[in-house]
């Protein structure tokens, strides 16, 4: 009887535990009453993949197809003498970012695929370079992952800096899902971090580790296609694809392994399972993740006055269900979902400009910003 008892027990605590609310489970739901609506600023854009905002108020913005375009006062200005772009399935030009004191030294920040290197196809790339008689000049490439592939997908790539002024970057597995996202020795599959120049910080996680690529700062991760900083923490925020159902948002802390293939909340996309476990000691679970995938795309922290009931909110764009996705997080837990602007468009990117206006990268439509109605 009393063994009886204890089985009882086992069970009801396992059954209380499955029936708990995972975070993916917190509903999504669309307001009845946004106080916001939008206006298009940058027309005609077809994959707008990554925008920063100039002093001057200016805009530069990447378009996956290989141009880096200046937009001032209505008019688009192609910026030339690119390095060579490797256009293919989702590899092209893709993020853009700032040096933190770009006013006193105007270094720009690229991400794009390139086939320089070895092996046949290409892999992402990291430049930095500065803008001379709307020229890129002094192109300086900071990191190439290898090898080269024909596969059309998992880039990243996203670009960001922290407090201390690293640059952190997002390289995606490549499609090589068992081979390079638990591997050190290999690149893809990483979130990495250089000084502003390039060179490898004496602190990196794997710097003394044989045979270990240098930059890595962590691993075990899909296809990072959003990293922002926390601008009250400071840390480092990236969300990436996960393959169907399983999309996570990740705080990166130096040297730990997101788990990428071993565990995972999604499965294949033909219905398959490829993982039969969620979790395993030594690798770090998501701060939230998504079931179903939204696919998404670009975020930011919202701190601007413009948008009061948004403060401190996380917006990510989705690029499957075409709307922009707002995130309430209390104590690293997200406690509310919302989706705005439904069915606006495929969204690839979202930034808060220094102006204080969020702006939001829709493919086939451009950029708009996000403001009050009237």
């Amino acid at each position: 009887m009393k063994r009886l008892f204890t089985a009882f027990i086992i069970v009801f605590i396992t059954l209380h535990a499955c029936a708990q609310q995972t975070e993916s489970e917190v509903e999504v739901t669309t307001p009845q009453n946004l106080n916001y609506t939008y206006e298009l600023v940058v027309p005609e854009l077809n994959i707008p993949w990554g925008m920063v905002f100039l002093p001057d108020g200016s805009m530069l913005i990447t378009e996956k197809s290989g141009e880096l375009i200046h937009f001032k006062n209505g008019i688009k200005t192609n910026i030339t003498g690119l390095p060579n772009v490797y256009v293919r399935g989702q590899g092209g030009l893709m993020d853009i970012e700032l040096h933190p004191d770009y006013a006193n030294n105007g270094w720009i920040y690229l991400s794009y695929a390139s086939a320089e290197g070895e092996g046949d196809g290409g892999n992402t790339a990291i430049v930095r370079a500065k803008i001379k008689d709307n020229a890129l000049v002094d192109i300086q490439q900071l990191y190439k992952a290898g090898p080269n592939t024909k596969k059309g997908q998992h880039f990243g790539s996203r670009i960001e800096f922290d407090n201390d002024g690293y640059l952190y970057f997002s390289i995606g597995e490549r499609g090589e899902r068992d081979v390079n996202p638990q591997d050190i020795t290999r690149d893809c599959g990483k979130i990495y971090r250089l000084y502003d120049d390039g060179r490898i910080p004496e602190d990196n996680p794997f710097v003394n580790e044989p045979n270990a690529k240098k930059a890595i700062y962590s691993y075990g991760h899909r296809n990072p296609q959003g990293m922002t900083k926390n601008p009250k923490t400071g840390a480092i925020w990236v969300h990436e694809h996960g393959p169907q159902g399983g999309d996570e948002i990740n705080i990166i802390d130096k040297g730990k392994n997101f788990g990428w293939p071993v565990i995972s909340y999604g499965i294949n996309y033909n219905g398959t399972p490829f993982t039969d476990i969620t979790k395993k000691e030594g690798m770090e679970q998501p701060l939230f993740y998504w079931v179903p995938s939204i696919a998404p795309s670009g975020m930011t922290f919202v701190t601007s006055n413009n948008y009061p009931d948004w403060n401190d909110n996380l917006l990510v764009g989705s690029l499957k269900f075409k709307y922009l996705e707002r995130l309430v997080i209390e104590n690293n837990k997200v406690i509310k979902r919302e989706k705005l602007f439904e069915n606006i468009g495929r969204v690839r990117n979202v930034r808060q400009a220094p102006d204080g206006f969020i702006y939001v990268a829709v493919e086939g439509t451009g950029i708009v910003k996000i403001i009050q109605k009237k």
